[in-house]
């Protein structure tokens, strides 16, 4: 359920995640045996999709390529590839989790969609599509690298649906972890900073992130962040929005944050490069109209908080 006016990609998962039946095995069975239930299929990482189709035959955007459910618990072959996403009315939903070399629309799921990568499909799809498949991304890859108890070291086993797993060695449980982020717009005065790292490709620029550490709030991860990688003191802190990001499970808290000063620094660690950009230049930028640089794609959080600034009053 969407709270906010400001969505960002990858939010408003519109399912019913119904966690007080996800305990239930007897119902969960129930719901996979059911010829109405449906499932989302994830080929190491990438979403079955397919076209939409407009009147004049051309694709005019992606959606989900649902599984029935049954189907896709033979393809699983077990819980440890299920997850129950939740229910859409009184459908539910669930997902599995395909790996191996061989692409399955080249097998069993021949002629109901293609594998793509979300990253590269987010922004022509529904953003409740998108929503709901960043939640089996970030729930599979959690699942994926937690495979064994890290309280004595034996292998876990799936719970709840897929929101659990249980050690049956010392009965430890463990659930699902989230990373937050702090990312933020800082502004001195009437321009806005942006870093680049040497990795990325030549003339991106972005808001500076970072993780929380343990015992820290997000506006003091935001000062921390912003001393460590340019040299700047923040002197106030508000929030934007946030938005989950699933490679592999993040939450990112947008901030804008107010600066002491224009004399930024790059770290040469995190960053090799700050700038800063006038608002008609931050405008440009997120346009793609500014030569020699340019932003993260709309479907990113920092280009929403880039946006947000330059439309203010």
């Amino acid at each position: 359920m969407a709270l906010s006016i400001i969505t960002n990609t990858f939010a408003g998962n519109p399912l019913d995640r119904s966690s007080e039946r996800r305990g239930d095995p007897s119902w969960l069975a129930e719901k996979l045996a059911d010829a109405g239930s449906l499932a989302v299929a994830v080929w190491n990482g990438k979403p079955l999709v397919e076209d939409v189709v407009g009147e004049d035959g051309k694709p005019t955007s992606v959606q989900i390529a649902y599984l029935r459910a049954d189907m896709a618990q033979e393809l699983a072959g077990g819980s440890e590839k299920l997850l129950f996403l939740g229910l859409w009315k009184d459908i539910a939903v669930f997902a599995v989790d395909l790996d191996g070399s061989a692409d399955p629309v080249e097998g069993p799921l021949q002629g109901l969609g293609r594998f793509e990568e979300l990253r590269g499909i987010a922004a022509s799809m529904p953003p409740a599509d998108a929503g709901i498949l960043a939640t089996a991304r970030s729930m599979f890859e959690w699942r994926r690298r937690h495979r064994w108890c890290s309280a004595c070291g034996q292998p876990s086993e799936v719970g709840d649906g897929g929101w659990k797993r249980i050690c049956p060695a010392c009965k430890a449980e463990h659930f699902p972890r989230t990373d937050p982020v702090a990312i933020m717009l800082a502004v001195h005065e009437d321009k806005c900073l942006l870093g680049r790292q040497a990795a990325w490709p030549e003339g991106m620029f972005s808001a500076l992130a970072g993780f929380l550490e343990p015992g820290e709030t997000i506006e003091e991860a935001c000062a921390r962040e912003l001393m460590e990688e340019a040299g700047l003191t923040a002197t106030s802190v508000r929030y934007h929005s946030s938005q989950p990001w699933p490679w592999p499970s993040s939450l990112m808290m947008g901030l804008i944050a107010q600066v002491d000063s224009n004399e930024a620094r790059p770290d040469q660690t995190e960053l090799e490069e700050v700038r800063w950009f006038t608002k008609d230049e931050a405008g440009a930028l997120i346009k793609g109209e500014l030569e020699g640089a340019f932003a993260p794609p709309a479907l990113a959080i920092a280009h929403q908080l880039i946006k947000a600034w330059v439309e203010e009053a």
